[in-house]
């Protein structure tokens, strides 16, 4: 079983598979709140100053993504230079941490084990990225 595991060749760019839906998520959800519409903000009960971060931050945090992985592969820039790419991709996760916390907790959860339950899409897009913040480029 270790000599087929070992034959088997590594895909050192599957960090792709995640990067790609999770931007689009982001994306799409920032994307359908421009313009930033002072009624929707009040029916979620927040200013519009902090309606325009999230619509902004969900927008350009998936973009970042993106750019940030791009920004890291070897034939645009010198190695030099990754951490440029590195540093957005980390930025990027952890605004998407920052939205989707609040996200969770507008919905005024009673336990943490219901938001495990019943809001496990916000705590996937969390995780996704939770990891891209902490792990940034150095991803395989």
């Amino acid at each position: 079983m270790k000599k087929i595991l070992s034959n088997m060749p590594e895909f050192c760019q599957s960090h792709w598979l995640l990067r790609i839906p999770l931007a689009i998520v982001f994306i799409q959800q920032g994307w359908m709140k421009i313009p930033v519409d002072v009624d929707e903000a009040a029916s979620y009960d927040l200013s519009v100053l902090v309606w325009w971060f999230v619509t902004y931050g969900e927008f350009l945090s998936g973009i970042g993504l993106l750019i940030g992985g791009i920004l890291t592969t070897a034939w645009m820039y010198s190695e030099m230079q990754d951490w440029i790419g590195d540093m957005v991709t980390r930025f990027s996760g952890i605004t998407m941490c920052c939205i989707m916390t609040g996200v969770i907790w507008i919905g005024e959860p009673e336990s943490f084990i219901d938001v495990l339950l019943y809001d496990n899409l916000h705590v996937f897009l969390w995780v996704g990225g939770l990891f891209f913040a902490l792990r940034g480029n150095r991803v395989s």
